[in-house]
């Protein structure tokens, strides 16, 4: 008697990975996901949030709710974020009923807490920014006083982003704004760095990592306007310590998926640590186009301890420029004029209503001259933006 063969169409066996938030950062991470046949479920605000649009396995509800989280977990291999706001004791009851969450918990929480994760660092013997926890504007103007006085950094312990819960301030009248929302507020000195940096790395479950180039970032109100990779003029032996350093955090911490840390490099040629980023970030768009795996596949890859992909440029420099929305609304008409000029142009568009200041997408440029691809990059964002016609 012959043995059956197969019936067909046989069902699909690859993962399901959920995540949790619908904004641009999801949005990358399905674009990465459909190459590598993994089934993608997005948990969402509305059906306008940037994910949502082009998702179709979309469950609209509150983050914050923890039998919303149940059912939009039931049947992911892993669940994951695009923002690292969901509340830590809802994860910590994911976890505790079996469900994967990566990053757990009991790392997401040193980006989710600026106290803990400063304090946690410090443990680690990691350099960072003079900083403690203050009560009261007398209080930070005392923390001034501890070294070289006002201008004072002030950052709300949770919730901040994108330069929102961030203010400098210049005397004790001014630092009394932070604490009007009464939640604990973190003092850290002003750092006098020569420049921005970030060190991007991705590590699996069973302990696999990698490191991308370490990129100059360019800051403006709080804001990533500007990514170069990898950083122009840095040292061979600091760009080696601040991956090096990225890649202890990840394994100290024990983080799955992707880790920005935020840097200052200081005037004296040290580095501090400035903030950490548990999902994919700002400051490794560049490496869609610009390396052989980018940074939004690795996190895939990591969160389902797939193998890791390689990290390497394409091309000696990438520059990526954020397209933030201004007074021209006509972006499409904008948008066609630019590939058409430049049709090495790489452009990423998010779905995103045009706002003043809101980050609606990035352009990416990669080559062998940085001044000419930084040139290309920036003239795009800019004839996108409406800063100039021509």
């Amino acid at each position: 008697m012959r043995e059956e063969g197969p019936r067909y169409p046989l069902r699909v066996t690859f993962p399901r990975l959920g995540m949790i938030g619908g904004g641009q950062l999801a949005r990358m991470a399905h674009q990465a996901a459909i190459p590598l046949g993994i089934r993608f479920r997005l948990l969402a605000d509305t059906a306008q949030d940037s994910a949502a649009q082009v998702v179709n396995d979309v469950v609209l509800g509150d983050y914050r709710d923890l039998d919303t989280l149940r059912a939009f977990a039931e049947g992911c291999a892993v669940v994951t974020f695009d923002h690292e706001h969901v509340p830590t004791e809802h994860l910590r009851a994911l976890e505790a009923e079996g469900v994967a969450v990566r990053p757990g918990p009991e790392a997401l929480v040193y980006a989710q807490d600026k106290g803990l994760m400063r304090a946690k660092l410090d443990s680690l013997g990691v350099p960072c920014p003079r900083h403690r926890i203050v009560a009261d504007p007398a209080d930070v103007t005392a923390f001034a006083a501890e070294g070289d006085g006002y201008p004072v950094v002030l950052k709300t312990v949770r919730g901040g982003y994108d330069g929102k819960g961030v203010w400098v301030v210049r005397d004790e009248a001014e630092a009394a704004e932070p604490f009007r929302a009464g939640v604990p507020v973190l003092a850290e000195e002003k750092v006098d760095f020569a420049r921005e940096l970030a060190a991007d790395v991705v590590r699996s479950p069973h302990g696999q990592a990698v490191a991308y180039p370490v990129v100059e970032s360019v800051q403006k109100d709080g804001i990533c306007h500007e990514v170069i990779a990898p950083a122009p003029g840095l040292s061979p032996q600091l760009a080696a310590e601040a991956q090096q350093l990225a890649l202890r955090i990840a394994g100290e911490l024990g983080i799955t998926g992707h880790l920005a840390v935020e840097l200052f490099e200081t005037r004296d040629g040290r580095i501090l640590v400035n903030e950490l980023a548990m999902r994919p970030h700002n400051s490794g768009h560049w490496s869609i186009d610009g390396a052989v795996t980018s940074q939004f596949e690795n996190h895939v890859r990591a969160v389902l301890d797939l193998p890791l992909g390689d990290p390497r440029p394409r091309a000696p420099w990438t520059v990526m420029v954020n397209v933030l929305g201004g007074d021209y609304p006509d972006m499409y008409h904008a948008f066609l004029h630019c590939m058409a000029r430049d049709p090495g142009l790489r452009i990423h568009m998010y779905g995103k209503d045009v706002k003043p200041g809101r980050k609606v997408g990035h352009v990416t440029v990669f080559g062998d001259d940085l001044d000419e691809v930084r040139e290309r990059a920036r003239h795009a964002a800019a004839y996108l933006r409406g800063d100039i016609t021509e």
